[in-house]
């Protein structure tokens, strides 16, 4: 190096010197005012404000602000008792009656499903009940989480709920037990033609793993199942463990799963530690937009290892880490501290924005996106040197639409909609009574009689629909009555082998699976598979 060329370098070393301090000192002012800012708006507000304030309440206030405006919908300041809920719920013991709980348009809340053998399967609780209070409380105007909050609590505690049920004068009144619920994370596993295996995973719960790998071992192991679909298709996700312990049943020892990155943190990285149950049997996974979190990061690192064809829609995208943070006064801040990254390096989470009403929307709305609309976004390579598609959620191989309503369906729907409590428990009450003439019979067969016979129930029942419009929707009418006859007469098993026709990404995934003999096959398959 000439001395003129190091004279160069020197005097540029030196400029850099005040530049670095006078941002240091100008961060150090904006940090000075900011403070002073906040001070005095305080101040005024707690001083000269109309109606006297709380000053605890003032500066919880105040926090809750700076939380919302980060506008993250998953970092939260949780106060004592919502703190108290947040722990039970997450600590993996808490009781409940047994009722999975629905919110109508016009606001109401209604029983959706009742488990066997809990609380309210004892105490006679149906599906369409409508729930007008809980204890002494009214349920009108309330949300679903508000209800939910009544309705679990310590196992031994007891809960009185209020329903209504249609062609019921009075109001019923049960008194629950509060109990231990197990609901399975698997709740049938069935053996489709073409010896193809159906596994629906319904929620990451601490024993998603264990009910999978007995479904795997029984269908794949015993039963010599040729493919494996594994459903995924609106579980929100749950326990990481889980997620880690499913990918871990079909990748190999010190695969990849999943790394987590934040700020001023070295990232993480988990890896499968355990041999897998089902290495190589071809694997289909479905997902849609009801996918999210732990769904995602088991879709993502079978997709981008080639382990798993992903076939349906684009998953929700949830690919954020909060962390608890304890504070003073028994509050916490549930905040945001990193993100999930998928093996290939695909972050998981999808941009939102925040509305003025507080609901968080996609940015890039893509769920039922087209070829082009997934070419567009930021590719990366799978182990196999596949293209898979980042920008967040996890992006199918193979797109299919789900079956969709028709314009005379949407029609009939909006009609019934005020009554829509007492169309469900109507269809539900003629569905019982069918079941008592079909016995024993699975394959037995719709007959057109029924159509007509629950069209006069609904019209006695008060429901005001023309028969024309009525007809025009038998479709979807005749679907949801079989579909309902076939779940109380033999389960869910029976009810989904019945409805595999009208389920157009479950078909294309069997078909896919019947024609490829190995997962590489499955792969050289989907590339010539139209998007649907």
């Amino acid at each position: 190096m000439s001395r003129r060329t190091l004279r160069s370098a020197t005097a540029a070393a030196l400029v850099l010197v005040p530049l670095v301090a006078g941002g240091f000192i100008w961060q150090t002012r904006a940090v000075h005012d900011g403070a002073r800012l906040f001070d005095q708006v305080l101040t005024l507000v707690s001083d000269r404000f109309v109606d006297t304030l709380d000053q605890g309440a003032l500066y919880e206030k105040a926090a809750e602000g700076l939380v919302h405006e980060l506008n993250d919908p998953y970092t939260e300041l949780l106060a004592p008792k919502k703190l108290t809920e947040f722990s039970r719920r997450t600590g993996g013991r808490y009781g409940g009656v047994g009722m999975e709980i629905g919110e109508t348009p016009q606001g109401q809340i209604v029983v959706q499903r009742v488990f066997p053998h809990t609380p309210a399967d004892e105490a006679g609780v149906l599906e369409g009940d409508h729930i007008i209070a809980v204890d002494t409380a009214s349920t009108v105007g309330w949300k679903i989480n508000q209800v939910s909050d009544y309705l679990v609590g310590t196992p031994g505690t007891k809960v009185a709920v209020k329903f209504s049920r249609p062609g019921v004068t009075e109001p019923l009144i049960d008194h629950f037990t509060r109990a231990i619920i197990h609901i399975p994370a698997v709740p049938y596993a069935i053996m489709l033609d073409g010896n193809i295996a159906y596994i629906p995973l319904q929620q990451f719960n601490e024993d998603a793993s264990d009910d999978l790998e007995a479904a795997l071992k029984s269908l794949v192991v015993k039963q010599n199942a040729k493919g494996v679909v594994l459903d995924l298709r609106d579980d929100p996700g749950g326990i990481l463990d889980q997620a880690l312990n499913v990918s871990n049943l079909f990748l190999k020892e010190g695969q990849e799963i999943l790394s987590v990155r934040g700020r001023n943190t070295e990232p993480q990285v988990y890896l499968a530690k355990a041999k897998p149950v089902a290495p190589t049997v071809p694997l289909v996974v479905l997902t849609n937009g009801g996918s999210a979190s732990a769904s995602e990061i088991v879709a993502g690192a079978l997709q981008d290892h080639d382990r798993a064809l992903v076939v349906g829609q684009t998953s929700f995208g949830k690919g954020l880490v909060q962390t608890l943070f304890p504070l003073d006064g028994g509050y916490a801040l549930k905040m945001t501290t990193a993100k999930w990254y998928t093996p290939s390096g695909r972050s998981i989470q999808k941009e939102r924005k925040l509305l003025a009403d507080g609901e968080f929307v996609e940015v890039h709305p893509d769920s039922l996106e087209t070829d082009s609309a997934k070419k567009a976004r930021p590719a990366f390579k799978s182990d196999a040197g596949r293209t898979v598609y980042g920008g967040g959620a996890i992006t199918p191989d193979v797109l299919v639409k789900p079956d969709t309503l028709t314009t005379p369906e949407q029609a009939f729907l909006k009609t019934i909609a005020p009554k829509g409590q007492v169309v469900y428990t109507t269809l539900s009450n003629y569905a019982l009574d069918l079941k008592a003439k079909i016995g024993t019979n699975k394959d037995y067969k719709f007959q057109p009689v029924w159509h007509d016979s629950l069209y006069k129930r609904l019209t006695d029942a008060g429901v005001n629909v023309s028969r024309s419009a009525y007809d025009s929707s038998a479709r979807y009418i005749d679907r949801a009555l079989d579909l309902r006859l076939a779940r109380l007469a033999f389960g869910d098993s029976t009810a989904k082998r019945r409805d595999l026709a009208e389920d157009p990404q479950l078909k294309k995934a069997v078909e896919l699976l019947q024609k490829g003999q190995t997962q590489k096959d499955l792969f050289a398959v989907a590339l010539n598979t139209p998007t649907k």
